[in-house]
């Protein structure tokens, strides 16, 4: 469950490592117009676990207008109007992996090697704690080297990795790396105590 507090921070303001001034905040109803055109603009590959066609506009209009942030929060940096990255923290409601939230992360390819990973990333760790959960996944194809060097620096590891185990839309392998953290959660998130 997505604590209101942690929303009412946003928008945060930052700088990427070459000093260009960005904007974080949760993905809003009125932009599926930059959602769209940003998801087009990251390589198919890194798209895999997009399980809908991003091409459908009415399906990211949806996305936009319906969201659900207690079980799926898109969290944006934007430099200026322009979307140049997108991380979403995936929650489940119940059973017996309840307490354990899985991260998605895009970033533009022009925006590569200037910290809008490591920005969104920590965000997303630190939400999920508020959240009360224990354990972060992160599922990367192999090809990802930025995404999974940004996870592993926040001290992601390797959980399992299958070789040539998940296709793309045009039936191309790739490999399937699944990472994991374990969350020191203070205890005032997790509703112990008095």
């Amino acid at each position: 469950m997505m604590p209101d507090y942690v929303l009412e921070r946003f928008p945060l303001t930052a700088k990427l490592r070459d000093g260009t001034p960005v904007t974080l905040r949760p993905l809003g109803k009125r932009d599926d117009g930059k959602l769209q055109k940003f998801l087009l603009g990251v390589p198919e590959e890194e798209r895999l676990f997009i399980k809908q066609p991003i091409f459908d506009r009415k399906l990211v209009q949806q996305w936009c207008k319906q969201a659900d942030f207690d079980r799926n929060l898109p969290l944006l940096v934007l430099h200026g109007q322009k979307i140049i990255g997108l991380a979403t923290l995936h929650q489940r409601f119940g059973g017996w992996k309840r307490h354990v939230g899985m991260i998605t992360l895009l970033t533009h390819p022009e925006y590569r090697g200037r910290d809008v990973s490591k920005l969104l990333v920590g965000e997303l760790i630190d939400i999920a704690k508020h959240c009360g959960l224990r354990r972060l996944e992160a599922e990367v194809n192999g090809e990802r080297k930025i995404a999974l060097q940004v996870l592993s620096q926040f001290g992601f590891s390797k959980l399992m990795h299958l070789e040539d185990y998940v296709l793309d839309m045009k039936a191309v392998t790739h490999d399937y790396v699944l990472l994991g953290l374990d969350l020191k959660t203070d205890e005032e998130y997790l509703g112990v105590g008095g």
